[in-house]
């Protein structure tokens, strides 16, 4: 006897993703079931390309629909669809779903070098990204990304990013001369902020991430008020003086509502290149003690590597240039659990929303 579509969605609900702690039933991730005698086929639609359990599901999926009697055949494809973040009154990159902001307290910590590998990692794992390069004072992110010398057209009054490395890329340091400087007052850094997330054609969007200048000034308290921020990455080094830094600017963004999804320590061990032995060189607050400190995840730590460095200079991040080091697959972990973060944050807001929206008045 032919097994039913019953008894495959009902053997399929003992599968829970790990981070949302259900069923992966009930989270609407199976789709286009069909059943032709003993082989069953469907979709499991996951949260993000980037999930890092997805092997795992897929191994339980099948297992589970094999133990139905009557299952000969089971063919599963893994596809994935991220979340919306849910709407605001104000659109200003309607076609974004995801836009997360990458802060630091101080300079010197690596945050836009670890931007752009966060963004090229969750590219090649099929996600479709953009870098948004909102440090005015100090543009960096076309020199790291190798197109510095380029300028963006404009079509149909919008401005068309620059795309490398399958990402999609806009600083202010593209729609500047070389060498020319800007003298920046307050009112003047809000109007960029939002020209650049605005007046640039983002497109569609699985996730924008947003490199911000260090500290807590005009640009990031304008891109936390202009912006539809899903959240907010703290980057940090196990430093004393930058972690103190950094908890101060995790405080500034949960007092204008934009939530820390996560804590990433930057130039963590290094891995002696010759013996394998691995230091810890500063010896200051870790990263998962500083997570702990905010109450907010921790995504994990990118080893201290000269080559990250060097490579950024020479306009490829590493994990272009140097795929097969442990800082790349360091970068590849970081972000699928900043994947996860997100699709954990979106659902957990839309269900604030959905509860507000049907409880008494």
């Amino acid at each position: 006897m032919s097994p039913t579509e019953e008894q495959i969605l009902s053997a399929l609900r003992v599968v829970q993703d790990p981070d949302l702690h259900r069923d992966i039933v009930t989270l609407g991730f199976i789709k286009e079931l069909k059943i032709c005698g003993g082989q069953v086929a469907f979709k499991i639609e996951l949260t993000t390309p980037a999930c890092p359990v997805k092997d795992l599901l897929h191994q339980q999926a099948q297992d589970a629909v094999f133990a139905v009697p009557g299952v000969e055949q089971v063919n599963i494809e893994m596809t994935a669809q991220v979340r919306e973040r849910p709407p605001t009154g104000q659109e200003l990159i309607p076609g974004v779903k995801q836009c997360i902001a990458i802060a630091s307290g101080k300079g010197g910590v690596g945050k836009s070098t670890l931007t752009c590998n966060l963004a090229v990692a969750l590219a090649q794992k099929g996600a479709k990204v953009g870098l948004m390069d909102a440090d005015v004072y100090g543009p960096s992110i076309p020199l790291m990304m190798g197109c510095a010398s380029e300028r963006p057209l404009t079509r149909d009054n919008k401005i068309e990013p620059i795309v490398r490395f399958g990402v999609k890329i806009m600083s202010l340091g593209l729609l500047l001369e070389e060498g020319q400087a800007v003298l920046w007052r307050g009112p003047m850094v809000a109007g960029t902020v939002k020209q650049l997330l605005a007046d640039v054609d983002w497109g569609d969007l699985d996730y924008l991430l947003v490199d911000l200048p260090p500290g807590t000034g005009d640009a990031p308290m304008s891109l936390a008020q202009l912006a539809p921020l899903t959240g907010v990455v703290i980057v940090s080094t196990p430093q004393m003086v930058a972690a103190q830094i950094a908890a101060k600017s995790a405080a500034l963004f949960k007092r204008l509502n934009a939530p820390v999804i996560g804590v990433i320590e930057n130039m963590g061990d290094y891995i002696c290149p010759h013996c394998g032995e691995v230091s810890r060189l500063f010896s200051g607050v870790t990263g998962e003690e500083l997570a702990q400190q905010l109450g907010s995840p921790y995504l994990g730590s990118i080893p201290l590597d000269p080559k990250v460095g060097e490579s950024s200079l020479e306009g490829a991040p590493s994990l272009i240039a140097y795929p097969s080091l442990p800082q790349a697959e360091a970068f590849r972990k970081v972000a699928g659990r900043l994947a996860q973060q997100i699709s954990i944050s979106t659902l957990a807001r839309a269900e604030v929303d959905r509860s507000a929206q049907f409880s008494p008045a």
